[in-house]
């Protein structure tokens, strides 16, 4: 996706949009939004983009209509896969190959405001430290969604996914902590531990260099491994003037094999970055 000349050199965007049986009300407005949200950024630089959809539910025919709806055909590569390969390793099929300057990994799940690319990507220009950045976000409701989370603790998984009301408003003030609900007040961008995969802006270099997702997850936390690995090699930032709408749910409300997948996966996590009971 190109633009006019600008007076800023030329940016380089590749995006990852993996798809898996999605809601194709849900997914055209993702499309929607980020067809608006690449014609904003075009408008401020120099952009060329790339958008790689892949398919991990055998629904390409449905893909490619709402691709083609969208007005994103033209920019964009559809992938198929024959089985359902996982969310790290799907995005993985196009990271490993991209040969831009920043890349996205989007949820289809999810609507960016107009100027959300805009900001996010200026911000890593004018930081080069910074190795990826995470947005402010609110649900379909319109409530704050949380997508920064410090360690997650055995207790704490406990309490967000399986505990009673009850007891979950009497452990408020260390849930809040561990959603780290004080970045809603921030009004500048700061750093951050894990972040959600969802919407993940980085800069490609530090997104390869750190080998990806770790393709031994199949569902869950492989956002936050892979949050682990780009600290290392750069900061990640929470950028509150960027927006997004995440449509998604928590795997406690999807039903056993989304909850088998997320107790796999936490079981995976803490073998591979360490326990943390409390």
């Amino acid at each position: 996706m190109t633009t006019a000349v600008h007076e800023n050199p030329a940016v380089s965007l590749s995006i990852s949009l993996v798809c898996y049986k999605s809601d194709p009300q849900l997914l055209l407005a993702t499309l929607n939004s980020l067809r608006a949200a690449l014609r904003y950024a075009e408008q401020q630089r120099a952009l060329v983009t790339t958008l790689t959809v892949v398919d991990n539910g055998n629904d390409s025919e449905s893909l490619q209509r709402l691709i083609t709806q969208s007005g994103l055909q033209p920019y964009c590569e559809l992938i198929s896969n024959d089985h359902n390969a996982g969310f790290g390793k799907a995005n993985n099929q196009v990271i490993d190959n991209a040969a831009s300057d920043f890349h996205l990994v989007l949820n289809p799940d999810v609507e960016l405001d107009n100027a959300a690319l805009q900001l996010a990507i200026s911000y890593l220009q004018q930081q080069p430290s910074i190795a990826a950045v995470t947005p402010a976000c609110r649900n379909g409701d319109g409530a704050t969604e949380y997508l920064c989370k410090r360690y997650p603790s055995l207790r704490m998984l406990f309490l967000r996914g399986f505990a009673p009301h009850w007891l979950q408003r009497r452990c408020a003030d260390a849930m809040a902590h561990y959603e780290c609900r004080e970045l809603a007040a921030c009004t500048r961008a700061t750093a951050v531990e894990l972040i959600s995969g969802c919407f993940m802006l980085c800069r490609t270099a530090a997104l390869q260099q750190a080998g990806g997702f770790d393709e031994s997850y199949f569902l869950y936390f492989e956002d936050f491994a892979l949050s682990i690995e780009l600290a290392r090699i750069g900061a990640i930032h929470y950028l509150p003037s960027c927006h997004i709408v995440h449509h998604g749910g928590k795997a406690a409300n999807k039903g056993w094999p989304h909850i088998g997948y997320f107790l796999q996966s936490a079981w995976h996590f803490y073998c591979d970055y360490g326990w943390k009971l409390w």
